[in-house]
């Protein structure tokens, strides 16, 4: 525990957690201890193949009872068959089990998700031999490999566009999709798993106009769906609507554009510690520059902040997910010229930002998908690599540091102290005498690798205020 030092006000002693250097800004730790500030960079595991055939359609999915990554999609070398496929996390690489075919059958617009209620893996998808009919199928992983139940249609007609989400309050799956039968309109529809099938209620729609490149999350906060894509009968403009699950059917509120510009590539993520929504997309009036914007349900409908750009490119094959570890948002995309990228971004209220460099992880990627797996806490990336012809994934580990915006106390003192020694903070109010470089009447902020800079850095830490090239005293 933190003991005052009877002596002199202004200092704690406290037991360090590893060494402590002298003059350096201390954060308290859940047990009591102290440690020094310490930040790991962003890293990229060694590519792992799944499929050595060209593959489309990337769908990845995170199997939370059996800690499992499942990858559905199109197999380009096995006549166009839906397969899926299971891996395993392993610290900063990922293994693959054999390829499981579920449709022998050419099958486009292959997504999937995870049914935690049920356990179960649910992949949905264009069945190009069966009058092109949306389809799904549910899954159940054993060991590396999945097998699967009977199929069910969701569509009579032609279905293209396919996403799927689930909403985890009412235990059900929302898949949506292009009703290409049906006046191409936006619709979804509500499925219901049991054992290893699926059946659905009655579609409803969302946009009465042509839609393309959708992408879809649970709030988990609000309980709503929320749907995002390109609506072609409002000039192509990005526009996302909510919906509401309510046993077998969904309603949804008024559509809002979030993007009035011709916008694709449309991928979004849930982020759980904001309670936001973030979509990710390229903007074809800003030269197909990538481009993200943070949303908030409120009721039915849902607002935006301003849009940012993360990729000042042209940007495809955007996947977007969250890091609950590190609390960032992951965007996985294909710039030009070609170089598959991965950037970290930091939402702040109605805003996301993006501090850092992007992260290279292939040389071209195509069809990307993303996932978080929650056991291992890394983010799977998965993608068709060009030069090799084949589907490949990594793994990959945000930026990450032990400081928050809550547990900075103050500037070690008194000379360095080995780990489990007894170390001196200077707190709130105190004059560290530590320093080295500082400019008096200056304010410094800690940084995530314990330094300090009159930038703020992210999160926004005051370490304190400059009185001279050595002095600082210590605010919080």
């Amino acid at each position: 525990m933190l003991k005052v030092l009877g002596e002199e006000s202004g200092k704690f002693k406290a037991v360090a957690s590893g060494t402590l250097p002298n003059g350096k800004p201390v954060v308290v730790n859940s047990d009591g201890t102290v440690s020094v500030i310490s930040a790991s960079d962003a890293s990229v595991g060694s590519a792992a193949q799944f499929d050595s055939g060209i593959i489309i359609h990337t769908a990845p999915v995170f199997d939370s009872s059996n800690n499992k990554v499942v990858v559905a999609y199109r197999d380009g070398s096995n006549s166009n068959y839906g397969t899926a496929v299971v891996g395993t996390v392993s610290g900063s690489s990922i293994s693959f089990g054999t390829p499981v075919v579920f449709r022998s059958n050419t099958s486009q617009y292959v997504t999937a998700t995870f049914d935690s209620s049920n356990n179960k893996v649910v992949v949905a998808y264009q069945d190009v031999g069966n009058s092109f009919r949306g389809q799904s199928f549910v899954g159940t992983v054993s060991g590396t490999s999945i097998n699967f139940g009977a199929g069910a249609q969701f569509t009579t007609g032609s279905a293209t566009y396919i996403n799927a989400t689930f909403d985890s309050n009412s235990n059900k799956v929302v898949i949506s999709y292009t009703d290409d039968g049906g006046s191409s309109y936006g619709k979804a529809i509500v499925g219901t798993v049991s054992g290893t099938s699926i059946s659905f209620g009655t579609a409803a729609t969302f946009e009465s106009a042509t839609t393309t490149d959708k992408a879809s999350v649970f709030d988990t906060s609000a309980n709503k769906v929320v749907i995002a894509y390109r609506d072609e009968g409002n000039s192509y403009y990005g526009t996302a609507v909510v919906g509401t699950v309510s046993g077998t059917s969904i309603s949804f509120g008024s559509p809002t554009v979030f993007e009035s510009a011709n916008t694709d590539q449309i991928s979004c993520a849930y982020d759980s510690t904001n309670n936001k929504t973030v979509i990710a997309y390229r903007d074809f009036t800003n030269s197909g520059h990538g481009t993200a914007i943070v949303g908030t349900v409120s009721g039915t409908s849902i607002s935006f902040g301003t849009a940012v750009v993360f990729e000042a490119s042209d940007t495809t094959y955007t996947a977007t997910t969250f890091d609950v570890s590190s609390g960032k948002i992951v965007i996985a995309f294909d710039p030009d010229p070609a170089s598959g990228e991965i950037i970290v971004g930091t939402v702040s209220g109605t805003s996301i930002s993006f501090p850092d460099p992007s992260v290279n992880f292939n040389a071209r990627s195509d069809w990307i998908g993303s996932v978080y797996d929650s056991n291992a806490e890394k983010v799977v990336i998965t993608y068709k690599d060009d030069a090799a012809s084949a589907g490949e994934a990594v793994v990959f580990a945000s930026p990450s540091s032990n400081l928050t915006a809550e547990n900075y106390i103050g500037i070690s003192s008194g000379g360095a102290v080995a780990d489990t020694g007894n170390a001196t903070v200077d707190i709130i109010g105190t004059v560290n005498k530590d320093q080295t470089g500082l400019t008096a009447g200056q304010k410094y902020y800690v940084q995530n690798d314990g330094t300090l800079s009159t930038t703020a850095g992210d999160p926004s830490v005051l370490a304190g205020t400059a009185i001279s090239a050595t002095k600082l005293v210590v605010k919080t």
